[in-house]
């Protein structure tokens, strides 16, 4: 099991903002992986540090980032921000606005294989 990881009072509210105004891919990525259905539970929008992943399975310290058109030109911000999280042991998947829209299927089957991997 993961440790618990910390984080401040700002990324934690803002957490509780993120839930309520998921964009459309990431809410269609929630309906298919929330509860127990990859034998991992996601938690949505999980404040790290003073960062929110936007989704988390602490069993096996697995972050899912969806990158839309806000990252677009952060590539150094969410490289240094994913940096600084790694170094608590915890591992990111990547997946884009369009993959997720165009090609869910894929998405799964992917990340089913990465859970599998951190499973074993």
């Amino acid at each position: 099991m993961h440790n618990i990881l910390p984080y401040t009072p700002q990324a934690r509210a803002f957490s509780k903002t993120l839930r309520k105004n998921m964009t459309v891919s990431e809410r269609k990525l929630w309906n298919r992986i929330k509860g127990k259905q990859y034998t991992v539970q996601f938690l949505r929008q999980f404040p790290i540090l003073d960062y929110v992943v936007d989704f988390y399975a602490k069993e096996i310290g697995l972050a899912i980032e969806v990158d839309g058109n806000s990252h677009d030109n952060r590539m150094l911000e969410d490289s240094f921000r994913q940096g600084r999280i790694e170094k608590l042991g915890v591992k990111f998947i990547r997946f884009t606005n369009e993959q997720i829209e165009n090609n869910i299927n894929t998405v799964l089957d992917e990340l089913s294989e990465t859970i599998e991997s951190y499973l074993e």
